[in-house]
């Protein structure tokens, strides 16, 4: 039995708070998926090198009355990257009439320089512009902390300004920028699709296919070159024992004639 005296745990306030202003659509995990191809590229002297990669795509929606919401993900097989990275998430106000984009740290995407910005914007773009196009677009501030170089802050600003935003520095030394944009009809739903290509669930099984072909015939053409190479081995003990036996029965000769020469 409990005592009715007892004092009763008063909440934290502020937890509570946190766990009020939680949006309903916060931990929404993705729903339909699709596979992204990056495209093989040269090395880069900032980033690397840019193998051939593929990545899968996350995609969830949901509307309602005041509010719809895109979320788009990133997910590289075999590899775990930070819960804010390879995120972008586009809102859509009815009741202002605006469109925002997230999460607040910005858009980060890994890996760098392959094109997955631009792609990953113009989705929500072309998603935005068939519910919103007459809408306004919400500015929003760059985080300076992002940008490790000047090759990454050039980089970014293209990436923005390739999609239709404007940046403007707020500051002489570039450091701090805002990006905006006036209505969502004036921004591009284009991207480098020489970079990043959407591949269908058709083409990747003929991808599947091919290089299941392609993996047997390289078996078939290892067993080849394998029983070549014992081919050769076993020539090449032949000839071995040919020599060695040629060099006994030279040495025997050279033997023979020192003693008939010395008798």
């Amino acid at each position: 039995m409990t005592d009715a005296n007892a004092p009763q745990a008063v909440p934290d306030a502020s937890a509570q708070a946190v766990v009020e202003n939680v949006h309903p659509w916060a931990d929404l995990a993705p729903e339909h998926f699709r596979l992204l191809r990056l495209a093989p590229l040269p090395v880069d002297r900032h980033t690397g090198v840019r193998p051939l990669r593929f990545v899968q795509l996350g995609r969830v929606e949901r509307h309602a009355k005041g509010q719809s919401l895109l979320r788009l993900t990133l997910h590289l097989p075999g590899e775990r990257v930070r819960k804010e990275l390879n995120l972008l998430e586009v809102w859509i106000d009815h009741r202002s009439k605006e469109m925002r984009l997230g999460p607040e740290k910005g858009l980060l995407v890994e890996p760098a320089n392959r094109g997955l910005g631009r792609f990953l914007l113009a989705q929500g773009i072309a998603w935005a512009q068939q519910h919103c196009a007459h809408y306004l677009v919400e500015g929003a501030a760059l985080a300076a902390k992002d940008v490790l170089s000047e090759a990454a802050r050039l980089r970014r600003d293209h990436c923005l300004q390739a999609q239709g935003f404007v940046i403007e520095y707020l500051d002489p030394q570039q450091l701090n920028a805002r990006y905006s944009a006036e209505r969502v009809s004036s921004l591009h739903s284009d991207w480098p699709s020489e970079k990043v290509q959407m591949v269908d669930l058709l083409d990747a099984a003929a991808m599947l296919q091919k290089a299941d072909q392609s993996l047997r015939e390289q078996d078939v053409k290892l067993r080849k070159l394998e029983s070549r190479l014992e081919l050769f081995r076993r020539e090449d003990s032949s000839l071995r024992f040919t020599i060695a036996c040629l060099v006994a029965f030279c040495m025997f000769q050279a033997g023979l004639l020192i003693w008939m020469a010395t008798r």
